[in-house]
């Protein structure tokens, strides 16, 4: 489990799990950390997929499915064990959407709460604009490559950073493309709550579509800052405070 996921501080006792799934070209260094900010009741989890940090010399993941197959099978255990919320952020939120609709229609099991950010809802046509999108051959043109998942943020200076960030973000958006969902007219997929959270000089998401995905209440913030905004302090603070009263909230 060390291999897919970064828990910096381990909490035996907690009575819930938040599942952290980090922005596409990133790994887990930032969200693995709000494991230190949480009480002792939500133990953090953070998902590293293939191809950064101590797995840079494995492959990079070819399409969703495989994705969703290895969180799933690897936490299996663990999300049967006690309660669980996801948080995603961008590239994030589609990955644990993916994962939240495989474990609730093969295991019957659904998080206490969706916390999703800076993401088109996977039911609008913002979303399937953007998995339209043809992805540039250029491994170096990380503004373009930017256009498929990223949102306003400041781009990284140092070249080799930037080359590293272009490459884990073009191969994250090939893997969003890979990403299909259809809603049925009947069928609502969970029923938690969801939050969606984003930025305020970050590009427009169309999120509305969360309502139609949960028969449980849906919430909207927005917070001052860019597409990275969940790294000003202040709004870390919020979010920690914030996704802590919805899981003591919820029906554990």
């Amino acid at each position: 489990m060390e291999k897919l996921v970064a828990c910096v501080q381990k909490k035996p006792d907690a009575v819930c799990r938040l599942i952290c799934f980090p922005w596409a070209g990133s790994g887990t260094s930032q969200l693995a950390q709000w494991g230190r900010l949480f009480n002792d009741s939500i133990e953090v989890f953070c998902i590293r997929l293939p191809g950064r940090e101590t797995r840079l010399g494995e492959p990079f993941a070819k399409d969703m499915a495989s994705v969703v197959n290895e969180i799933t099978s690897v936490l299996l255990k663990e999300l049967k064990e006690k309660p669980f919320a996801f948080f995603g952020h961008s590239f994030g939120t589609y990955t644990s959407f993916a994962v939240a609709l495989h474990l609730k229609e093969k295991y019957g099991l659904e998080p206490v709460h969706l916390f999703m950010s800076a993401a088109h809802a996977p039911n609008s046509a913002a979303h399937l604009a953007v998995k339209s999108i043809v992805l540039p051959e250029g491994s170096n043109d990380l503004l373009a490559i930017m256009e498929i998942l990223g949102g306003n943020f400041e781009l990284p200076h140092d070249e080799d950073i930037w080359r590293d960030t272009a490459l884990t973000f073009k191969e994250d958006a090939k893997l969003f493309q890979t990403f299909s969902f259809e809603k049925t007219e009947m069928k609502i997929p969970f029923s938690c709550d969801i939050t969606y959270f984003c930025g305020s000089d970050d590009k427009i998401y169309d999120a509305k579509g969360w309502r139609e995905l949960t028969s449980g209440d849906t919430s909207f913030y927005e917070l001052p800052g860019d597409h990275l905004y969940l790294l000003k302090p202040s709004n870390e603070s919020f979010l920690i405070k914030h996704i802590t009263r919805s899981i003591e909230n919820a029906s554990l």
